[in-house]
């Protein structure tokens, strides 16, 4: 599936029953080519107007460069809120460690604890897939994945119950 090069955000059409069937996310214009081919993926797996199921999601049909930048949080119902259950090789680099089986809470990665969980909060309340763009630098110095896309998961086509997260750092300008 090669759908970045060429294509224009009308060729993203939502066909999940929570959204319209013409409505477009404002923010996939602007959004990277990886990112928008995980988006497309993520609409290809949509079922019956629901999110996917964690079993529609098939590493096999995600392109091997992607597979280190794809983090699956599960939603849990106690404190901890989202639990990191797999995480790309690249986004534990990112990290400088493996947050498997960690809460979002005591290993997420961004500008604040606030807004990682704000990121997640929307792709679950929403049942629609959240984008953000917020570049930061870690406290060590690194500049991590800059673009993020939550793409909400839900094995009943009610509850959201997992976050498919994919991470693309856009080429930096030459100069």
């Amino acid at each position: 599936m090669n759908l970045g090069q060429g294509k224009r955000a009308t060729d993203f059409i939502f066909s999940c029953q929570y959204m319209t069937k013409t409505e477009i996310p404002e923010w996939l214009t602007r959004a990277s080519d990886p990112i928008k081919v995980m988006y497309q993926y993520w609409l290809s797996r949509c079922r019956n107007d629901a999110p996917p199921r964690r079993s529609d999601i098939d590493p096999v049909d995600i392109q091997p460069k992607f597979l280190p930048h794809i983090v699956i949080v599960e939603v849990v119902p106690d404190e901890r809120r989202y639990v990191y259950r797999l995480v790309g090789s690249k986004q534990v680099t990112d990290r400088g460690g493996d947050p498997t089986g960690k809460s979002v809470v005591e290993a997420f990665i961004g500008p604040s604890v606030e807004d990682a969980l704000g990121c997640y909060d929307a792709a679950v309340s929403t049942r629609r897939p959240h984008y953000d763009y917020q570049p930061f630098v870690t406290k060590d110095g690194r500049h991590p994945d800059d673009e993020m896309l939550f793409l909400p998961l839900s094995d009943d086509g009610r509850i959201i119950n997992r976050v498919l997260v994919f991470g693309n750092s856009p080429p930096k300008p030459k100069g």
